[in-house]
């Protein structure tokens, strides 16, 4: 009986958990932000939608602007692609917001749905990518699951009324914080 051996051939783009890790603390900071982000939409549930509008652009821009650094911090572009594309959407979505304050409750609902689903899928591709290079990715793939399910129940009760909307988006603030300071403090100990 013959015996086959595998050989593995390496991977055309560098490990992406060495650089994620050197940079754990922009991870850290998005946590931290979404956690704020939350516990403000909270502290004040009688928010008008105005400042809510304005609320959800300041974090949207700050997840936005910390993703583009982390993805251009490091080595090659190429594994960190999804990074860039969530950064951008965040951007996108945070400029939207505060050029057009005014919008309706539902097209607000649709960005921030949109945003939330985008950012879920790209976070699960990076999980994937990153599975073999450390542990407990889950976290990404949580995180990014419950990003894509919030999204999903914003777009199925988009009338859910505006303090409903609030506590949503605070509860999946809050979570989706935890979750990314897990994930920071686990890729700060592969630095260690």
């Amino acid at each position: 009986m013959q015996s086959q051996v595998q050989t593995q051939t390496p991977s055309a783009e560098p490990p992406l958990a060495p650089v994620l890790a050197k940079n754990w603390w922009l991870v850290l900071l998005r946590g931290i932000a979404a956690i704020i982000f939350g516990l403000l939409a909270f502290a004040w549930p009688g928010l008008t939608l105005l400042t809510l509008v304005l609320f959800y652009g300041a974090f949207a821009l700050v997840d936005g602007v910390l993703a583009i650094i982390a993805a251009i911090k490091g080595g090659t572009p190429a594994p960190r692609w999804w990074l860039a594309i969530v950064g951008i959407a965040g951007i996108v979505a945070g400029a939207l917001t505060f050029l057009w304050p005014g919008i309706t409750a539902l097209v607000l609902l649709f960005f921030i749905a949109g945003w939330a689903i985008a950012v879920g899928i790209f976070e699960i591709v990076g999980a994937i990518k990153l599975r073999k290079e450390i542990d407990n990715e889950w976290l990404l793939i949580a995180g990014g699951v419950l990003s894509v399910l919030f999204g999903i129940a914003v777009l199925i009760v988009p009338g859910a009324g505006a303090l409903a909307l609030v506590w949503m988006i605070g509860i999946y603030a809050i979570i989706y914080g935890v979750i990314l300071v897990m994930f920071a403090l686990r890729l700060r100990k592969q630095t260690a």
